[in-house]
């Protein structure tokens, strides 16, 4: 998903899961990582040891970050080239294939993001969640959308909402 700069097809997103960024377990791994040149091993094995965060990304709290936050907490790190934009569209997609209510807050914000992208796939998992108050954030967007490709997203997230 960091080379796809829209949306990320509809068919496809279900299949990610939580993985936020197409290679999560490669970065995880690798002893390159974008570096360009071979690392020490023993530091490679400290800098890469698995994490519960690399396992299960902090979505909630990624979704909540803005730009400059962003860029801070992966300033050294090959998920900076995806940008604010591509990294939110996959943490959108990841928490609509979680299915958590706890998600809906932080997701109906986003439909008021500056950028279409974000707004769609937040509402593509707003439909996923499937809850009233999911159902309440997708109509009270809809109201306000002026994004074509936005309003069809609204428009299929309502169809599968309750």
């Amino acid at each position: 998903t960091i080379e796809l700069k829209g949306a990320i097809p509809r068919a496809l997103r279900p299949q990610l899961g939580n993985w936020i960024f197409g290679c999560d377990v490669c970065q995880t791994v690798c002893p390159w990582n974008g570096r360009h040149r071979q690392a020490d091993a023993a530091a490679a094995a400290a800098l890469f040891a698995p994490r519960v965060d690399d396992l299960a990304p902090p979505l909630l709290e990624l979704i909540e970050l803005d730009a400059a936050a962003l860029a801070a907490r992966f300033r050294r790190s090959p998920l900076r080239r995806v940008g604010r934009r591509g990294l939110l569209r996959n943490v959108c997609v990841a928490l609509g294939n979680w299915g958590d209510p706890a998600a809906v807050p932080a997701l109906a914000r986003r439909l008021a993001d500056h950028e279409p992208l974000l707004r769609g796939h937040a509402a593509w998992a707003l439909g996923r969640i499937r809850t009233p108050a999911a159902r309440q954030a997708l109509d009270r967007a809809w109201l306000n959308e002026a994004d074509p490709d936005t309003r069809i997203e609204i428009s299929l997230a309502l169809d599968d909402a309750p």
